[in-house]
């Protein structure tokens, strides 16, 4: 129960109280705040205030405040390609722009990149400081460029997109072709066959590319498969070689392996599956569906250089 009445019995130099007692001797003491507490406090607010005006704060009618604070950055004019200072108010692109600037600007990194162009694919893997060096500015570009359809680590999407971790280089594994593939892009192309060949005949071709890479066993279907695959009937040969190994110049898979870049067959579990998926392959073809952009114009040389020796010691690049 409280008792609301002044309490007037306070001694000289006691600690002060509000003047309030609760059931006669329960009192509210009265002490003031730390002064560095106040000013702490204080301080807040002030900083608040200078941040509102310092940068995009507060929506203002059908826009907001832009902020005082502005960045400076080096844009690269497309006309003339010049290098060109720019100043912009701050936000997180502007900062970017400039923290790349100010990256690149770096003397041991300009050194460094001096090198790596002046030095061949087989000096640069040789140096192990210029290994780091392309680990280091390779992972960003590959992250920024390359990710968003290999993936993070490279592992690329079966049907989609290659794996770089593996050792199957549909276009040449060696440094110069990666680098040729990233410059020039790539356009797969493999032609319908299902208005060419009869289904028996799609069966049969089936059959034999599944015994290539020993998810079959040959048989009488596969060796019929085989004398369309190597004849002119299919004329499969042209671009996957006598040997079914693909060529390079073509783009066209191994058969021999059990890598498949396309067709998921180790995630199928029958061999009916297996069968049927390579046969809608086989009929259907690839066109317009693999692709891959020419970077040329769109990265640096340098940059380019720098991602195809990064894209060969993903993996097992041969």
């Amino acid at each position: 129960m409280s008792d609301n009445t002044q309490n007037t019995q306070q001694k000289p130099g006691a600690v002060q109280t509000t003047g309030h007692a609760w059931d006669g001797d329960l009192q509210e003491y009265n002490n003031p705040l730390p002064r560095w507490w106040l000013w702490c406090f204080y301080g807040t607010a002030v900083f608040a205030i200078l941040y509102w005006f310092m940068y995009p704060s507060w929506p203002v009618g059908d826009t907001w405040l832009k902020g005082l604070k502005v960045v400076d950055y080096v844009t690269v004019d497309k006309a003339t390609g010049k290098e060109q200072q720019k100043e912009f108010r701050w936000n997180t692109r502007s900062q970017l722009l400039e923290d790349m600037g100010e990256a690149a600007d770096n003397k041991q990194r300009k050194d460094m990149l001096i090198k790596v162009q002046a030095a061949s694919f087989d000096q640069i893997v040789k140096d192990p400081k210029m290994m780091e060096f392309v680990r280091s500015v390779g992972k960003g570009l590959f992250g920024d460029n390359c990710a968003a359809c290999h993936g993070r680590g490279g592992q690329g999407v079966v049907g989609m997109y290659p794996n770089l971790t593996d050792d199957a280089w549909l276009w040449g594994g060696h440094m110069d072709k990666i680098q040729e593939t990233i410059s020039q892009g790539r356009r797969g192309f493999m032609p319908a066959f299902g208005a060419v060949l009869k289904p028996d005949q799609l069966s049969d071709v089936t059959d034999y590319v599944l015994t290539l890479s020993g998810e079959a066993k040959p048989s009488e279907a596969s060796d019929r498969g085989k004398e369309i695959f190597q004849g002119q009937i299919g004329g499969c040969y042209y671009c996957h070689g006598a040997d079914a190994k693909g060529l390079p110049s073509q783009g066209s898979a191994n058969l021999t392996d059990k890598i498949w870049e396309i067709v998921n067959i180790p995630a199928m579990k029958t061999p009916q599956e297996k069968k049927k998926a390579i046969e809608e392959f086989v009929a259907k073809g690839v066109n317009n569906t693999r692709i891959m952009p020419t970077w040329k114009g769109r990265l640096k040389d340098d940059d380019i250089k720098l991602l195809a020796v990064y894209v060969h010691q993903l993996g097992g690049a041969k």
